[in-house]
């Protein structure tokens, strides 16, 4: 009878610390689970107000779920160089890195970033659990290795007014603050690292602090941010942003090597456009025979930009009596892509959406090599009127957007 009840009882969802705050301004209740936790899709009834605010004044976006690790002790950056393809070593008191890691083939696992605290302080943050996998490379190092994914609450102050409603709000000027840089801060009594990093490819920072303090810093965040358009933001506008910024997102643009079925579902951080990020100055690190070897011979695949055209979709529809229809949504899902002389699959678009700011179609897409060079010609397969047709697309370099303030 016990174990009956214990199998009939069902897995909660975790809030995270700011969840009486987000709560009570989700007017749809429309919510979303974000690795065991309720994140808000969006706060009001559609997500428009909360992209624009993305990209005019300022949005507020609760990322606590996103998986955290603190990496300490002596040889913590020796066992961060065995797991990651950036070159930690070398990275700055301050510096953060954005990275992939990989299986021993040179298959991506994950990405995420790297930040480093201190002389033996790191901190790893991750789409998915990687404790094990941290601690399977650390066999034989002096390090410490802390899952603090529920106990460091973050948020991500995106758009052009962030900066002036950070400094506001901590009493101290950002301007020396540079991309991909931290500092330290303190916000209403709470002390915070502020990291000038996010996922909308805007200027943006993200806050972490203990959970504790959550409440008083979103509190004081709100306030300063009232008089410069602060709109509290969920994942549905964060998704076309980051689409528009060009950023891939795990188990959507690709599958990690840990879950894929077959070999072609894993991908190379070269397959991804993130071979830049692959170091050439360390000696060893997990894969790194693998993508060195496919360094000398090519990637088979790469990740590209998709522009359909607004002629051909608009012909489609017409055909049909229609005005051209578009997901009011960015779009997970695989999309075929053919190649315009032969008809052959290219490759497939994995995220897709109309662009608000740009005014374009646009998509996230893998592509055979022979495919794609930037403004090659392809067809897109859309649906119309329950009928499946192809519009002719265009091939384009990553970002679609991509404004001076991000770096300034």
């Amino acid at each position: 009878m016990l174990y009956a009840l214990a199998e009939a009882t069902p897995r909660m969802l975790k809030t995270t610390p700011f969840h009486p705050r987000t709560s009570a301004l989700c007017e749809g209740q429309n919510w979303r689970r974000w690795a065991g936790y309720v994140a808000a899709s969006s706060y009001d009834l559609t997500h428009e107000r909360e992209y624009f605010a993305i990209r005019n004044s300022a949005a507020l976006l609760d990322v606590s779920p996103l998986y955290k690790y603190h990496v300490t002790g002596p040889d913590a950056a020796r066992l961060l160089d065995r797991v990651v393809t950036r070159d930690v070593g070398r990275a700055a008191e301050g510096q953060v890195l954005y990275t992939t890691w990989c299986d021993g083939d040179g298959k991506v696992l994950d990405d995420g970033t790297v930040a480093r605290l201190g002389d033996d302080r790191f901190r790893l943050t991750a789409a998915d659990p990687n404790y094990r996998w941290l601690g399977d490379n650390a066999r034989g190092l002096a390090v410490d290795i802390d899952d603090v994914s529920d106990t460091i609450a973050a948020l991500a102050l995106q758009g052009p007014n962030a900066r002036v409603i950070l400094e506001a709000a901590t009493g101290a000027s950002l301007a020396a603050l540079k991309f991909f840089r931290l500092t330290t801060a303190v916000i209403n009594g709470v002390p915070v690292t502020i990291t000038r990093t996010g996922y909308t490819g805007d200027l943006g920072y993200e806050i972490w602090l203990d959970n504790a303090g959550a409440l008083a810093v979103w509190d004081a965040l709100m306030a300063e941010g009232a008089p410069h358009g602060i709109v509290p933001t969920g994942l549905l506008a964060l998704d076309i942003a980051r689409i528009e910024a060009g950023l891939l997102l795990l188990d959507v643009d690709y599958v990690s090597a840990r879950r894929a079925l077959i070999e072609p579902q894993k991908s190379t951080p070269m397959e991804l456009g993130l071979g830049w990020s692959v170091s050439e100055l360390k000696e060893s690190f997990n894969g790194h025979r693998a993508m060195r070897a496919e360094a000398k011979r090519g990637a088979e695949w790469k990740f590209v930009g998709i522009e359909v055209d607004w002629p051909s979709l608009e012909e489609l529809f017409a055909a049909k009596g229609l005005a051209p229809r578009l997901p009011a949504q960015a779009v997970r899902a695989s999309i075929p892509l053919y190649d315009i002389n032969s008809g052959e699959q290219a490759g497939y678009a994995s995220s897709t959406c109309w662009s608000p700011i740009l005014k374009r179609y646009i998509g996230l897409a893998h592509l055979q090599a022979r495919f794609a060079t930037p403004d090659t010609r392809l067809h897109m397969e859309v649906t119309v009127e329950h009928h499946r047709k192809r519009a002719l697309a265009h091939v384009r370099r990553l970002p679609f957007f991509d404004p001076p303030r991000k770096r300034a």
